[in-house]
């Protein structure tokens, strides 16, 4: 019997989206890595480069079979597959097929990486000793700090975390 194949989405150290989806291509493992365009200033000129449309985030297919999800999370700055209690939760096949449509249209993709988090917001924190951790955003607190509170064990704990470290995880995949 063949395991039906799902998308999942795979959460990466930061900055290794290029690196994971390039390694898990390798092991032959369908994957997807969204982009986008974005003009980067340099000191003498303006360049339009290349950046993940999630950053933090390459999608995979895989099985619910454990050993299938363990040789995706073997590679190099895989950190977790996004799920819960249970496991891994699939991102529907329709969501990830419309993904493929809106980038490969060479349209501008305006994206929420400049937004600021409201209160409410799912998020995850990328790097530190609480790296991984998700939870929900509660406030700015100034000098680039924030306040999350994480569910712990049925009870709440409020932690401080850089900004730059905290992001919201997109709606597609809270």
């Amino acid at each position: 019997m063949i395991e039906q194949l799902n998308w999942f989405a795979l959460l990466t150290r930061s900055n290794f989206e290029q690196i994971v989806y390039t390694h898990i291509v390798k092991k032959k493992i369908e994957a997807f890595l969204p982009k986008t365009k974005q003009k980067s200033r340099r000191k003498d000129r303006t360049l339009l480069i290349e950046i993940p449309l999630f950053p933090g985030y390459v999608f995979v297919k895989s099985t619910f079979n454990p050993e299938d999800q363990l040789n995706i999370l073997k590679t190099i700055g895989a950190v977790r597959l996004l799920g819960n209690q249970s496991g891994p939760v699939p991102v529907p096949q329709s969501q990830v097929e419309s993904l493929k449509i809106l980038t490969n249209a060479n349209m501008d993709l305006i994206t929420g990486t400049n937004i600021r988090i409201k209160k409410g917001d799912p998020v995850i924190i990328l790097e530190g000793p609480m790296a991984g951790v998700k939870g929900e955003f509660t406030r700015y607190k100034g000098r680039g700090r924030v306040v999350i509170k994480i569910d712990v064990l049925g009870q709440y704990a409020g932690v401080e975390a850089e900004e730059d470290n905290v992001e919201k995880i997109p709606d597609l995949l809270a």
